[in-house]
């Protein structure tokens, strides 16, 4: 089998647990607060990119991080997992799953606004037009099936999905910048938000009486939503001849994660998270077309 094939296959792996995230957090959300459930995800996520670490044989790469870049993945990992589940679990806790995953999915379009102050980018006409194209669809998901009525999801949530793709562009224009091994990147941001979420569950949640539903849901989160799909993915970005190829596979999740809210989770999915989601996905092909 050639490389290009053994991309397909691992970026198809990635497309479809991560097309299962949505309705994971919502399973997840019926036996869990949003608290606890990030405090089980990111520990489950940290013990498997330290399995990933220990059969890879870089462990001692652990050993040789400078204060400077143990500095920076504390940054890093304030912003993501930590900050940025925060704020996305709390607006599935908030919203139907059909609105929180392709409100969340709009990070491409808010990457392009945060190059200007912090890559200094001058945004091309075909740019400002991509933005306007994506956040018609933000209005029509939004509106939940009532795209006339003004009468919209709530607002708060509607706020934390899409502040959430503010955080990750962010998280992404940093981690850009770190040219350190990914898994060795990963573990230490997920062993420094693995203190942070353990001082929240203790000042604001528990970790008391959590039933076995939870701790399976959130298992399955942490492995499959934080976890090993990153390595599928890094994996298939490096065995393919193109990063469009793969890169370009991506936009399918948000398509199968609707199905999969409809038959797993139960939700009817409004015209206008279809409608909304097409635009969003066409705002995005926009803005890249013109690179």
């Amino acid at each position: 089998m050639d490389n290009q094939k053994k991309a397909s296959i691992f970026a198809g792996f990635a497309v479809i647990f991560w097309s299962t995230a949505a309705s994971a957090f919502k399973i997840a959300l019926e036996y869990l607060d949003f608290i606890q459930l990030l405090f089980i995800a990111t520990l489950s996520s940290l013990l498997i990119y330290a399995i990933i670490l220990f059969i890879q044989g870089k462990f001692t790469l652990l050993k040789s991080q400078s204060f400077q870049e143990l500095r920076y993945s504390a940054l890093l990992g304030l912003l993501n997992p930590f900050l940025y589940y925060l704020v996305l679990l709390k607006a599935y806790s908030l919203l139907p799953a059909q609105i929180a995953q392709p409100l969340n999915f709009t990070w491409p379009i808010v990457l392009v606004l945060l190059s200007i102050p912090l890559l200094k980018q001058q945004i091309p006409a075909r740019s400002i037009l991509a933005i306007f194209i994506s956040f018609a669809g933000v209005f029509f998901i939004s509106s939940q099936g009532k795209p006339f009525a003004l009468e919209f999801a709530n607002p708060f949530g509607v706020i934390l999905a899409v502040g959430s793709s503010l955080v990750w562009a962010l998280f992404w224009i940093f981690n850009v910048r770190d040219k350190r091994d990914e898994v060795v990147k990963l573990f230490y941001n997920f062993l420094f938000a693995s203190v942070l979420i353990t001082i929240v569950i203790l000042s604001f949640s528990s970790v008391k009486n959590i039933p076995w539903q939870g701790w399976l849901a959130g298992i399955y989160v942490g492995i499959f939503e934080m976890g090993i799909t990153f390595i599928f993915w890094l994996k298939a970005l490096r065995l393919s001849s193109s990063t469009s190829k793969i890169g370009n596979l991506i936009y399918l999740t948000p398509f199968f994660s609707l199905l999969i809210i409809h038959l797993i989770v139960g939700e009817n999915i409004y015209y206008t998270t279809v409608l909304g989601l097409v635009l969003i996905v066409a705002g995005i092909l926009y803005e890249k077309s013109g690179k």
